[in-house]
């Protein structure tokens, strides 16, 4: 066993045996060599499962990467183009104005359609159809192109839709064919979880009671303001450990996230920057183009300033990066964390079943030992 796997092996134990985490899994290649593949803690506390390397998390918008992903290499192979205006593949998309927005503008968040109907549940989220159809119809809360706003579940049918259009196959057989079958990882890398693999999934559990705020408080919030009938944060549909537990979320397609073990998302990063036992998902050319500053400003949901690349958020994939430009990656709002940094060639990933709500200081803490184990201080 490598230093830096018995160093991180023992920061998770000491996490879990502390109490502050219950299940967690840490992935990190170098170079396209795996250097870190530890777990800790129980999957499900009511059986005491453990979490294993294959253990499946719910990961949230940690998957949006990997959503971006399978873009990229559609377009590395000629299947579509970023430039690409939407309507030429879903034509229905450019109902009330959104006719000009193009493919890099949905990786960007950058349509204009950073929220869905307002009393929109679980169960229209696990219906495709009905989603995407919501979306098409949505009137554009700024010109697309224009500003940039977080696009939290639409991200997802925009993305997956296009993907479905162009290739004519749901995008979690895109992932599979052309992402995570080709790296190994096709039974650890999912959108929709097929039937024969919801046993695996590990089981969340919020890290507290949540303080509940007046509706009058929330709707001063950008994120949960409500525009022509949308808005960002459906309430009925928050990704909050019960959401995450559903078996029909869990088993549909909803590429705003994902269910994943560290390990595979990790691989899937360094297959970016490079190759990984002879796969290499994009050319250097493409890794530079998606990993650089596509877009920046103030958020139009969040109101925090922001920089993103091609579906990545550039610099700050979790507010535990203070200034990184060659870091790309995305977080989930429960904690985790996956990402790639091209200077250093090494990617990480972190997963966990306690849903900390935005709170970041396990993947911060971790990530430190792993930054100074291999880099130094």
């Amino acid at each position: 066993m490598s230093d830096i796997q018995k160093q991180v092996q023992a920061t998770i134990d000491e996490l879990v045996e502390s109490g502050a985490e219950t299940g967690v899994q840490v992935a990190v290649y170098r170079r396209g060599e795996l250097m870190v593949d530890a777990v800790a803690g129980v999957a499900d506390p009511a059986t005491g499962r453990p979490v294993t390397s294959d253990t499946l998390i719910y990961s949230t918008s940690t998957g949006k990467g990997v959503t971006a992903t399978v873009v990229h290499v559609l377009a590395e192979r000629g299947v579509l183009d970023y430039d690409t205006p939407i309507v030429e593949l879903w034509p229905e998309f450019g109902a009330h104005g959104k006719q000009a927005a193009t493919v890099r503008h949905a990786l960007t968040h950058a349509t204009g359609v950073p929220g869905l109907p307002a009393d929109t549940t679980p169960e229209d989220l696990c219906d495709w159809e009905k989603m995407c159809a919501a979306v098409a119809d949505a009137k554009p809360w700024w010109e697309p192109g224009t500003k940039t706003g977080y696009h939290s579940q639409s991200f997802g049918y925009i993305i997956g839709e296009i993907v479905r259009r162009a290739t004519g196959l749901p995008i979690s057989q895109v992932l599979r064919e052309e992402v995570a079958g080709p790296l190994g990882v096709a039974d650890e890398l999912f959108f929709g979880v097929p039937e024969a693999h919801l046993g695996r999934i590990a089981r969340l559990e919020e890290k507290g009671d949540a303080p509940e705020m007046p509706v009058e408080m929330l709707q001063q919030i950008p994120f949960f303001r409500v525009v022509n009938g949308y808005t960002a944060a459906p309430m009925a549909a928050l990704p909050d450990a019960a959401f995450g537990n559903r078996a029909d979320v869990l088993g549909s397609d909803i590429p705003a996230g994902g269910t994943m073990s560290a390990r595979a998302v990790a691989r899937m990063y360094a297959a970016l920057l490079g190759a990984v036992d002879g796969v290499r998902l994009v050319s250097p050319e493409r890794l530079r183009e998606v990993s650089a500053v596509a877009i920046s400003g103030v958020d139009e949901v969040f109101g925090a300033p922001c920089e993103r690349g091609l579906g990545y958020n550039v610099g700050l994939p979790s507010p535990y990066v203070p200034d990184s430009p060659t870091v790309f990656g995305m977080a989930g709002s429960g904690g985790t964390s996956a990402y790639a940094d091209t200077a250093t060639g090494i990617t990480f990933a972190l997963t966990k079943n306690r849903v900390t709500g935005g709170d970041f200081s396990t993947v911060e803490h971790v990530d430190k030992v792993v930054a100074k184990a291999i880099i130094g201080d």
